[in-house]
């Protein structure tokens, strides 16, 4: 460590940015590089036996409180140690006890805290800036404290208490805040006397933090602090996980929104998540930032991947797998404001609020319109209110698929042309275009072929739709019919999830297509699942093929699956005098796939005046 950072030949400063993982791997290296027997951290003594204790704790998180005011009075609000993997000063502490060095609380006891709010540049810099260079560019920007202030007061008291620790060890290495690195510096020369310490204060109490408010307690995202305690437990290298970390959390998010839905086939491919990245990089560029906040890349989710799947991504952020049962009394945190629950048997809570001792990046509200899933509760309520004799679509949806029906059949339609083209060599007329195959064959002779397309006779009234190939029946349990409502919407067959298992809104529930057939011009015909004249079908696809076949009065239908058609579904059609033209369900983007698939059931018509609300928007 180069001179800068040198108060004498037993005395070194760590500066540190509170609640930062690249920090806290700073911290870890540095203690395990130098030769230190003691590792003094900017908190008073009173915390040194609470927080200790705490420290054993984890990974379980955990907060230490004391309350403020007069001891012989109720506590006007609390100041919060926050127990964190990723705090650089708990992180010094748990390095220290792995190591046998001895630690030292060397803080001022205040009765009420004043808590810094002062602007803390990128740590992200510290991966590429050695920390020395990093603490010095901060100088000019750093406000000295005011005179007679409290924070001048704790600096005094801290430079006091290095000089005491200096007369019983070799080797100190003191964990202090970046802001206050040049003072305890200019402190601890000039010798200043130590302030009187404040009167009787109260004990700190150990508070178990509920997972719902972790996001609010943690200097790191959850899903990121949970990384980091994973690899610390696996010994694995942890240097880029302030961008992997990242990475990962988008990655687990997808495979929860893809479960979650149930989907074989989406939108989210390595090529859009590379989208997603980069606008998460622009984003946190122009917020003079070189890593991303929880609201940037909610934000990129919710741009690229629809509500949903920003949702997801808030959620996953949220996640801390190792916040297990805790003997200590909860507390729910927000920003400033603490619910503690009381340790006496009525288990009372109280209200009070709160002031951070290792503040970080300051915590703000930033507006972000999702529609997330409804509580477990109120889905019941929904669920036993349903009319099973009401149901409708939503026409938003109907617009959309029905858009798509007719730009397939009019695919289906030019591929019919294109297997009755003619090919002829060049003389006068292009015809309808050159014939590059059947040139390139006869590339030897020097003639040019063109290709002529006479016009395709009929036209295609069916559409069959397979999503989902094998289809489960178990998954899609519910099949049925709807006719259309006007002469603009096909008949539509399909077999789909069960929509009353999820609801989510007042006679509004979500199901997702397996497969499906829309007939145009809509005309009515009888239930293809329990027409007794389709019993030779032996599976669901087969069911929605030899319906459609059955009920066509076009010899040609068009089939859009994943897979090209079976044997024995080609002689489906041709049973009923019908042939199949199959389309790849690959040749249409996944994304438009996908937002085909999710539709939604309504109890009734008028539904559709406040469905809206409830809906998410899907990408």
């Amino acid at each position: 460590m180069t001179d800068i950072l040198h108060l004498s030949d037993r005395i070194s400063l760590l500066p540190i940015l509170h609640g930062s993982g690249d920090f806290a791997l700073e911290v870890r290296r540095r203690i395990h590089a130098g030769n230190f027997d003691c590792v003094a951290v900017p908190l008073p003594a009173v915390f040194e036996e609470a927080v200790l204790e705490a420290v054993d704790l984890l990974p379980r998180i955990h907060v230490v409180a004391q309350r403020e005011g007069d001891i012989s009075e109720d506590p006007s609000a609390y100041t919060l140690v926050p127990i964190d993997p990723c705090q650089p000063v708990i992180a010094a502490l748990r390095e220290a006890e792995l190591l046998k060095i001895d630690t030292a609380f060397v803080d001022l006891e205040v009765g009420n805290f004043e808590q810094d709010t002062l602007v803390h540049p990128d740590p992200f810099a510290l991966k590429e800036v050695p920390l020395e260079r990093f603490a010095a560019a901060l100088v000019p920007a750093l406000p000295p404290p005011e005179p007679d202030s409290q924070r001048e007061a704790r600096i005094r008291w801290m430079a006091h208490q290095l000089h005491l620790l200096e007369l019983d060890y070799e080797r100190v290495l003191m964990v202090c805040a970046i802001q206050d690195w040049p003072w305890l510096r200019d402190a601890y020369r000039q010798r200043l006397e130590p302030p009187e310490p404040d009167g009787p204060v109260w004990a700190p109490e150990i508070f178990s933090v509920t997972p719902r408010s972790l996001y609010f307690a943690l200097g790191e995202l959850p899903f990121i602090t949970h990384l980091y305690e994973h690899r610390r437990a696996e010994m694995l290298p942890d240097e880029t996980l302030g961008v992997d970390g990242i990475k990962s959390l988008i990655l687990e998010s997808r495979t929860a929104w893809i479960e979650k839905h149930g989907l074989s086939n989406h939108w989210l491919t390595p090529q859009t998540l590379s989208l997603m990245l980069r606008y998460i990089r622009n984003l946190t560029l122009l917020d003079s930032r070189m890593s991303p906040d929880l609201y940037t890349v909610a934000l990129a989710a919710k741009q690229i991947g629809g509500d949903d799947f920003a949702v997801t991504i808030i959620e996953t952020a949220r996640a801390y797998p190792g916040q297990l049962t805790s003997p200590h009394p909860d507390v729910t945190l927000g920003i400033d404001l603490g619910v503690f629950e009381s340790l006496g048997p009525a288990g009372l809570s109280n209200d009070a609020d709160t002031k951070n001792r290792l503040l970080g990046t300051e915590r703000l509200w930033r507006e972000l319109p999702l529609k997330p899933s409804p509580p477990p509760e109120k889905q019941w309520d929904w669920q036993t209110r349903w009319d099973p004799f009401r149901q409708c679509s939503y026409p938003p949806e109907d617009d959309r698929i029905e858009s798509f029906n007719a730009h397939v059949r009019e695919q289906a339609r030019l591929l019919i042309g294109e297997d009755l083209a003619r090919t002829e060599k060049f003389t006068s007329s292009l015809k309808d275009g050159l014939d590059i195959r059947e040139t390139l064959r006869n590339w030897h002779t020097g003639d040019i072929y063109v290709k002529e397309l006479p016009p395709a006779r009929g036209t295609i009234e069916v559409v069959v739709f397979l999503f989902d190939t094998p289809a489960d029946p178990n998954r899609y349990a519910w099949q049925t019919t709807w006719y259309a409502e006007h002469q603009e919407e096909s008949t539509l067959c399909f077999y789909a999830t069960q929509f009353s298992e999820n609801v989510i809104g007042p006679g509004i529930a979500q199901a997702v297509y397996g497969g499906c057939f829309l007939m145009f011009p809509p005309r009515p015909i009888p239930d293809v699942w329990k027409d007794d004249r389709l019993s030779e079908a032996q599976s669901l696809e087969e069911r929605l093929i030899l319906g459609a076949a059955f009920h066509s009065r076009e010899r040609r239908i068009a089939l859009i699956s994943a897979t090209p058609p079976e044997g024995r579904w080609r002689r489906l059609a041709r049973s009923c005098k019908k042939q199949l033209v199959y389309i790849p369900l690959n040749r249409f983007s996944l994304q438009t796939i996908g937002r085909l698939r999710q539709f939604h059931v309504l109890n009734g018509h008028e539904v559709r005046s406040y469905a809206s609300k409830y809906i998410r928007d899907l990408r």
